[in-house]
């Protein structure tokens, strides 16, 4: 259970930065190098390599170079631990909610 937690906290860490977010939803379109991926964000390519660092770290995207060109592919099923978590949470809080529901329902005809 702590290493989940750990891939979890690592995962939303890593999805908490809107140019992570960004260079994720574009790699869902197929693999790009990271000269395609930076294009669009105004920073200077070190600190864009950084945020492919951590996105890396969170095993959401691996990089393979060839030659002088890195390109990034996002891995399958990377974000499966998350969309487990919310999964698990939103039964949770739909129980909460149908039990709440009910107690206020049973209230109005009292």
């Amino acid at each position: 259970m702590p290493n989940y937690q750990s891939q979890i906290d690592t995962l939303f860490h890593a999805l908490a930065d809107p140019t992570r977010r960004a260079v994720v939803e574009r790699l869902a379109g197929g693999p790009a190098t990271v000269g395609e991926l930076a294009k669009p964000f105004e920073m200077a390519l070190p600190s864009f390599m950084q945020h492919l660092r951590v996105l890396e770290d969170g095993a959401i995207i691996t990089t393979e170079k060839t030659g002088r060109v890195r390109t990034c592919h996002l891995r399958r099923n990377a974000l499966e631990a998350v969309e487990t978590w919310l999964r698990d949470r939103r039964s949770v809080w739909e129980t909460r909610l149908d039990a709440l529901e009910n107690y206020l329902d049973n209230e109005q005809q009292n």
